[in-house]
């Protein structure tokens, strides 16, 4: 088996607080992050074949509904782990994130709790 290069993380977040705990998790699960601002540059470095991308599915600068779509559709894209979060009372906003591909979303306070599981799963760490 090869030894593959550090795995990275693609997170399109701009709560400061979200941003601080992804890289704080990212680091101790040996990950490096990178963060996106809008639907162009998820787009973008999501070529990079990310491990995950994890999104905020309130931030409007990356349209993250159309922007998963546009992940799923791809045959180059579609096999990256996709995350999100919602507010616990966004029911609706969860469905349709559940709808355009989403492999996984989840409340704030869940995501925020599981934050350390879900990246050393996605590291490659057993």
């Amino acid at each position: 088996m090869q030894k593959q290069e550090s795995k990275k993380v693609l997170a399109a977040v701009n709560d400061l607080f979200f941003t601080v705990k992804i890289n704080d998790a990212a680091k101790r699960a040996g990950l490096a992050v990178e963060f996106a601002k809008d639907e162009k540059e998820v787009l973008a470095k999501a070529r990079t074949k990310p491990a995950l991308i994890i999104f905020d599915l309130n931030f409007q600068d990356v349209q993250p509904l159309k922007t998963i779509g546009k992940l799923k559709s791809s045959s180059e894209l579609k096999q990256i782990s996709l995350i999100g979060f919602v507010s616990h009372v966004q029911g609706e906003l969860k469905q349709k994130a559940h709808e355009a591909g989403c492999d996984m979303v989840l409340a704030r306070s869940a995501f925020s709790q599981n934050l350390p599981v879900i990246l050393k799963r996605h590291s490659g760490w057993s």
